[in-house]
């Protein structure tokens, strides 16, 4: 039984593996049957999707930064008019 059944640390584990490398089919299974049973595990795949997704194409190319005090000054050069 315990083959099958995983602890929440063990399919962390193979979730965050998962990432980076194919699992096999037992360690597919086993997460699979794990992930079917936790909702806590299955949140955490997720969040953990979407944060691989954000680390690894981060949004803030294409932000301009922007000086701070050369911004206030302007807003309040703009409504002192």
């Amino acid at each position: 039984m315990h083959l099958i059944v995983l602890s929440c640390l063990k399919a962390t584990e193979l979730i965050e593996k998962r990432m980076d490398h194919k699992l096999n089919f037992v360690q597919n299974l086993q997460l699979t049957m794990h992930k079917s049973m936790c909702k806590a595990c299955l949140d955490y795949e997720k969040q953990s999707f979407i944060l691989d997704d954000v680390l690894k194409h981060p949004l803030h190319k294409d932000v301009v930064m922007i000086d701070l005090d050369k911004f206030k000054s302007e807003i309040i050069a703009k409504i002192s008019e």
